[in-house]
This record gives structure tokens, C-alpha cells and sequence, in this order.
């Protein structure tokens, strides 16, 4: 590690990193001696040989959207025939699969539940909606709407975010995902999705509700019109609100997925070419390494696919997911592991790394119910 020495000395004696070390590690060839150093990092931080997992379900209740992201092929505008609401029957028969195999423990199964900016719904539909799920289902996380979503939840209905976040939280919301975040920069964002949040926006939802007390995560899309010291400013502003809130239980980095999308037809508006698992190990590494404040890393198996998200539990990543019972954003853009992917094959990939696959919650506390394989089995096929 001669070209890196100083970083690694660092790294060892558990320093933090600057903006120049971190360019100079998305930049440094040897990608073994970046899975070293992120592992170690992992290790300090995880001393037990295990590799959590969460049983869980994506529910995206609409995808009607004004915003038209140009990296997002799940929209549709308001007025499509393909657009859709799932009623509340259809979403309890959904958490009903998911609860059939997850057990009965408290916050055991988490619903992410996302959507769309439909214009149609205000507050009130949340609220409602949220607290029949949660007087009827106890065992269940309510991981639910995304930044860009309560932001325009609070627009519609002409009320401050703290107030909105907190009339979210009494109805049943547990904690907030982290997506959205795509790249923190206003540059970028421009260029994917004009009509998004800024960058101050997005952070100030995360930033209001840790101050109320809601754990949320951090995540990054990667790897289409972004330049390396944007992945890097977006790690730093992840790295401060952290250092402010203590607020973020994980981080998790995807790759942009451009088939169907109307930025992935254009290839002279981004890089033309799909992040490469190596690109992968090396953005999830640097990113263990920058991130010397947040305790967990997600694998994103259902993008890099399962042997990529086995490999990056040596790249700094302690954590495998969810199950995902059901996903549809990624996959309308045409990439799809969810197929290859149930619980026998999570715990076997976890197993063959030299890990002992643990289930957690979504605040990463170890559950004691197993999901039944057979039972996981038949809710993905249904």
C-alpha cells in the first residue's frame, strides 16, 4: 500500500479521512488493498463474525408522479392509463404475506413503503393510512416515504416539515429510508431530476427527524452524470448531518440502472456505461472508509446481483438487506435479482463468505424468529 501508506496509517489508528484522502482512494488501482483497509474498518466496528439481514417487503402504494425524474422508469404522470393506487385491501393482503412468514414479535418485519409525488393525496390519506397498518399489524416497521415525498406531502398541505413528520410519526411512521438522496449535489441534480428537492432540502427531512427522535438511513445512487468529487461531497454532507444528528443506522449505495429511462437513452447526457461491480466494491469501500460515524453498510444484491453483494461483505459491508418480498422501481428499469434471491440463498451466500447470517430489525437489533424458507418461498411467487 505504498501509494496510500499515509491513509492507511490513518485508517489503523482510526483517524478521520479528508476529501483529499478520499480522492485519492476512488483513485488508487489496487482494489484488494481498498477491500483491506475497508474490512478492517468493518471488523473495528463489527468484531463478530456475522452478517445481519432483515425480513421486509417494498410496497409502492402509487406511481403517479408530476416530478418526471429522468433516471426513473417506475412514474407515470398524473392522467396515465398505467398509473395506480393500491387500495388499502390490496396493501394489507401484501403486509398479510409478509407477516405469514416473519413472525409476531414487535417491529420484527419491516414495509418500505414508497411511492410516487401523486398529487391527489395529501396528509390526511397518510395518516389514515399509516394507522390502520399499525393498529392491525404490531410485528411490522412502518420504513416508510421517502424525503422528496414528505417534502410535498407538507407543500400540499401547507404545513411546516417538523409538523408534518411529526403528525407522520404519531399516525405510525417508525423511520424514514433514505431515498431520494440520489447524489447531494444541486449540479446533479439539475441534470436527473430538475423538479427534485435540493440538496439542503433532502437533508433538512433527515435533520428534522432525528431532531424528533425517527431513525432514518443514508443512501447514494451512483455511477450516471456525477463526477467522483460529487460521490465525495455527498459522502461528506452524510459524514456531517451524522457528526450533528447520530441519527442514520445505515448507509446503502446503488448503482444507476439506465434501461428505460429517458436519461439512459441519451448517452451523451451521462457516462454511457453501467457501474461495474468493480466500481461497486471500490464506491462501497471508500465510502466504509469515509464514513467513520455510520455503523452499518447494506449490500445492494438486488443491482450488483448476488455474487457481487457476497464479495462486498469483504469491502467494508456488514449488512445483507432485506428479503424484499416484492420490488418494482429497480426492476422497471429492466434489472432484476429478486428472482435469484430467498432466504435459504441469503443465509447460504452469507454462510459461504465465513459469516453466521443473523436476522434484525430495522433498527438493527437482533430478532429471535427465523422466517420459514418454504413460506418465504410461496409469498414470492404469489
Amino acid at each position: 500500500m505504498q501509494v496510500i501508506e499515509d491513509i492507511a496509517d490513518k485508517v489503523e489508528a482510526g483517524r478521520r479521512l479528508t476529501v483529499e484522502d478520499g480522492r485519492r482512494l476512488f483513485q488508487h488501482p489496487n482494489l484488494t488493498e481498498l477491500g483491506i483497509l475497508a474490512n478492517l474498518v468493518r471488523e473495528r466496528k463489527h468484531p463478530e463474525p456475522v452478517v445481519t439481514y432483515n425480513v421486509g417487503r417494498n410496497i409502492n402504494y402509487t406511481n403517479v408522479c408530476w416530478v418526471k425524474c429522468d433516471f426513473c422508469a417506475f412514474y407515470r404522470p398524473p392522467g396515465s392509463d398505467e398509473g395506480y393506487l393500491l387500495s388499502t385491501e390490496v396493501i394489507f393482503a401484501k403486509i398479510d404475506e409478509l407477516v405469514a412468514f416473519g413472525g409476531a414479535e414487535p417491529k420484527s418485519c419491516e414495509i418500505l413503503m414508497q411511492g410516487g409525488l401523486n398529487p391527489k393525496l395529501r396528509l390526511d390519506y397518510y395518516e389514515e393510512l399509516l394507522s390502520r397498518i399499525r393498529d392491525r399489524y404490531p410485528m411490522v416497521q412502518l420504513h416508510c416515504l421517502s424525503a422528496t415525498e414528505i417534502i410535498y406531502i407538507a407543500h400540499l398541505s401547507r404545513l411546516s416539515l417538523a409538523e408534518t413528520i411529526g403528525r407522520l410519526r404519531a399516525a405510525g411512521l417508525d423511520s424514514i429510508p433514505g431515498a431520494g438522496a440520489e447524489i447531494l449535489s444541486d449540479e446533479v441534480r439539475d441534470v436527473i431530476g430538475f423538479r427534485k428537492d435540493r440538496t439542503d432540502e433532502w437533508l433538512e427531512v433527515h435533520r428534522v427527524a432525528h431532531g424528533l427522535g425517527m431513525a432514518t438511513t443514508a443512501t447514494m445512487m451512483y455511477g450516471h452524470v456525477e463526477s467522483l468529487d460529487q460521490r465525495l461531497e455527498h459522502l461528506r454532507l452524510l459524514r456531517q448531518l451524522q457528526d450533528d444528528t447520530g441519527g442514520f443506522t445505515a448507509f446503502i449505495a446503488w448503482n444507476f440502472q439506465p434501461d428505460a429511462t429517458a436519461l439512459g437513452a441519451d448517452a451523451t447526457r451521462w457516462n454511457g456505461a453501467v457501474a461495474t461491480g468493480y466500481d461497486h466494491l471500490r464506491t462501497v469501500a471508500v465510502a466504509r472508509l469515509f464514513l467513520d460515524n455510520f455503523e452499518n453498510f447494506q449490500a445492494s444484491w438486488v443491482t450488483q446481483g448476488p455474487k457481487i453483494a457476497q464479495v462486498s461483505l469483504r469491502y467494508g459491508i456488514n449488512d445483507f438487506g432485506s428479503t424484499m418480498l416484492e420490488e418494482n422501481v429497480v426492476s422497471a428499469a429492466g434489472t432484476s435479482h429478486t428472482n435469484d434471491m430467498n432466504l435459504e440463498t441469503m443465509e447460504r451466500l452469507i454462510g459461504d463468505a465465513g459469516y453466521e447470517p443473523r436476522r434484525r430489525n430495522t433498527r438493527y437489533q437482533s430478532v429471535a424468529t427465523r422466517a420459514e424458507p418454504a413460506a418465504l418461498q410461496a409469498a414470492g411467487s404469489a
